[in-house]
């Protein structure tokens, strides 16, 4: 929205002025005088019409002065408020904000309307011209004052539009505010991640599937370099974050790499130390099923048969897989070799658990036929302290809770029953008993739960 104005300059010819001055020669002197006193005061070239006819001009010219500031405020206004509704198209792109552009642009309409008005009220009349008449004059103001008036109205349209867009321009102000820091942030990301990729190559370390993942970022950097005008800035954004936290994994990875490496060699020889022992203890299982199978009924030690061969399965496949470990290691597959050695650790952690139970049956056995009160008296304990609390506060206790513990006792029962005759199936009293403990114990943290809620 522009508006020229240019006031047209009056110029006397020179043949002009010669014939002035013929006519001043051919005058009376009185005549001459007086003449010569009106051209040096006025000029001798505007046609004058008296004081009222100068306030007209006056008037009017104070008209086109203010329609020229409402010119120009409305023109200012409508810049600056130009660039929040491109700074907010350029960042969000929802229903209110294509709202937003579509208002502004009827406002511009609206805009060009009352504009091109004032531009045709500005050309319509020369206040300067010396012929200028009252009349003209007067039409002059009250058409320019009209415009001023249009001008004024739609710069109120204009501020009011602006108010109504605090909340999506600041959102975009600071989408905007995050733009430059965040590119930057990915592009140090970026650079950090490539140092620490060549310091772990300096150490002997290929890192290759490392060197992959950041060389995969490459095309992401250059749509980052390619800015927000081309990719918007919500997108350049997300790609910004993205970019940033994988570089900063590649970056982690890399600075991890070497006491990863170190800590699978330490696992190496530490699974191999353990597998060679369990060899040596899987080889003392037999004797122990010996002994069981010498000292006690069947049903105590039959679960126990397959440990031997399946301890010596376990480390043969222990020691394969360490064998697969240790190649990849030596070719740098860091998580096939964390994989191999997980599997490792699995083999040895089952075997150790089925060798030392061999050993622990065989005590436990030796306990119970030495003494098997010691164990009924530990399962009758827990039974009396389960009632006991059940009765707390009681005349009779809840069904829920006697009811178990009833069934508890005939377990119990039933248990110490199974001791007599010639060959006792003391393993089976064993799990009696601790089932019965265990089923106490429920009954137990029931009660307490219901005490501690208040039911």
């Amino acid at each position: 929205m522009t508006a020229t104005h240019a006031r047209p300059q009056a110029k006397a010819s020179g043949g002009s002025a010669v014939k002035d001055v013929l006519v001043l020669m051919l005058l009376p002197v009185p005549l001459i005088t007086a003449s010569l006193s009106a051209a040096f005061a006025g000029g001798g070239t505007r046609r004058w019409f008296g004081g009222r006819g100068e306030s007209q001009r006056a008037d009017a010219q104070a008209a086109k002065d203010d329609a020229a500031a409402a010119f120009y405020e409305l023109d200012t206004a409508q810049r600056d408020l130009k660039i929040s509704i491109e700074t907010i198209t350029a960042v969000d792109h929802s229903p209110r904000a294509r709202k937003a552009a579509e208002d502004f642009a009827a406002l511009g309409r609206r805009i060009d309307e009352v504009s091109h008005t004032y531009i045709t009220a500005v050309d319509a009349h020369d206040l300067d011209r010396d012929d200028l008449e009252p009349s003209a004059a007067a039409g002059a103001r009250t058409q320019l004052t009209r415009a001023k008036d249009d001008l004024v109205r739609v710069k109120g349209e204009l501020d009011r539009f602006a108010q109504g867009l605090g909340t999506l321009l600041g959102s975009a102000e600071t989408q905007l505010a995050r733009l430059a820091p965040a590119v930057e942030r990915a592009r140090q990301a970026l650079l950090g991640a490539s140092n620490a990729l060549d310091a772990v190559r300096a150490s002997g370390l290929r890192a290759d599937d490392l060197a992959a993942r950041l060389a995969a970022l490459a095309p992401e950097l250059t749509k980052l370099n390619q800015g927000a005008g081309r990719h918007g800035v919500a997108e350049t954004l997300q790609r910004a974050d993205q970019v940033l936290r994988d570089a900063e994994a590649v970056r982690a990875e890399a600075d991890r790499l070497p006491e990863r490496a170190a800590e699978i060699d330490r696992r190496l020889v530490s699974l191999r130390t353990r597998a060679q022992a369990l060899t040596t203890r899987a080889g003392q299982v037999e004797p122990v099923l010996s002994e069981l199978r010498r000292r006690f009924s069947a049903a105590c030690w039959q679960d126990l048969q397959p440990v031997p061969d399946q301890a010596a399965a376990n480390v043969r496949q222990a020691e394969e897989k360490l064998a697969e470990a240790a190649t990849a290691r030596a070719e740098q597959r860091w998580a096939d070799a964390t994989a191999q050695l997980s599997t490792v650790r699995a083999l040895l952690n089952a075997t150790d658990e089925a060798v030392s139970a061999a050993g622990d049956r065989l005590q436990r056995l030796n306990a119970v036929a030495k003494d098997p009160q010691t164990e009924i008296d530990r399962t009758r304990f827990a039974i009396r302290d389960a009632q006991r609390l059940a009765m707390a506060g009681r005349h009779t206790p809840d069904p829920r809770h006697a009811r178990p513990l009833d069934e508890a006792v005939a377990r119990l029962d039933r248990a110490i029953s199974g001791l007599e005759g010639r060959h006792p199936d003391y393993w089976h009293f064993l799990t009696e008993t601790e089932a019965v403990r265990q089923s106490t114990t429920r009954v137990v943290s029931a009660i307490r739960e219901e005490l501690g809620s208040g039911a």
